[in-house]
């Protein structure tokens, strides 16, 4: 693991990291904050998922999330969204390819090779960031917007346990049946929509739930709600009793002044799983 940078921040360290990815061929670059009680024990640790056209600095930079983390003395982990390099394959399309991994594992060519971002964020970036960081990976608990809120909704149901709990921005909530989905599943897992189900929330959700509190928030004036559809996630919460929240934000859009906007409120949400 290299060290790119490491900045003074809240009292702790905002860092950024590159290693050589097994996983995925190739090396992958994510950004940590440690608060600055990790100087003296392990912390809790939530993890944040980009969307499309995202690396691991929009959120890093762009969210507000440190201040938060920092007061609440818990960890950030900033993962890239997708393989990255000249022998990476890709798309001239802003989302397919590099920048939208769209967190599967890929089994069609040429994106198998190196697509392989359920098994990079699900195991193999956790275990470096445990074994390097103080990180307590029994506190874990996950976020993300867009894209990312597919992905961190998508893994808090398929890893029962490993989060104790979920939120997610403008998540795209139901991708088998909107154009942000079809196509990339297409793509990446091949047309038996019947692979695709593992990687839709509201699917997920009729199925399996989660077994902790889940909190969602969506913009009104979000340009992209056609296609997030969370209409379809909050009928599938509310037929299973879900504990969480959908929570529709009058006026807000699909940027990061609505991550950030509402980060506070997400923070405190992870803090209270995290540490009650």
């Amino acid at each position: 693991m290299q060290t790119i940078s490491e900045n003074k921040c809240f009292g702790g360290i905002q860092g950024v990291y590159s290693h050589a990815s097994e996983v995925c061929g190739c090396d992958m670059t994510f950004g940590l904050f440690l608060p600055e009680g990790a100087a003296d024990e392990p912390v809790p640790v939530l993890w944040y998922l980009s969307g499309l056209t995202c690396t691991h600095e929009n959120a890093m930079t762009k969210a507000g999330a440190q201040a938060w983390a920092a007061e609440a003395g818990i960890a950030l982990v900033f993962p890239d969204t997708s393989p990255r390099g000249e022998a990476v394959a890709n798309d001239e399309a802003y989302d397919l390819g590099q920048g939208a991994g769209f967190y599967v594992n890929a089994t069609r060519d040429p994106w198998a090779l190196n697509y392989q971002m359920w098994d990079y964020v699900a195991e193999e970036l956790p275990s470096i960031v445990t074994a390097n960081f103080a990180l307590d990976e029994e506190r874990q608990a996950i976020t993300g917007h867009s894209m990312g809120g597919h992905g961190a909704l998508t893994m808090a149901m398929r890893l029962p346990g490993r989060f104790r709990s979920v939120s997610a921005f403008a998540p795209i909530a139901n991708p088998s049946q909107s154009d942000w989905g079809r196509k990339q599943f297409t793509a990446y897992l091949g047309p038996d929509e019947a692979q695709w189900a593992a990687h839709d929330s509201t699917l997920l959700m009729r199925r399996l739930g989660f077994d902790g509190p889940v909190l969602i928030d969506q913009g009104s004036k979000d340009q992209f709600l056609d296609l997030l559809k969370p209409e379809a996630l909050a009928q599938a919460m509310m037929e299973r009793r879900q504990n969480g929240q959908v929570r529709m934000q009058p006026g807000y859009d699909h940027s990061y002044f609505f991550v950030s906007t509402f980060m506070p409120d997400h923070i405190g949400f992870h803090a209270a799983a995290l540490f009650g």
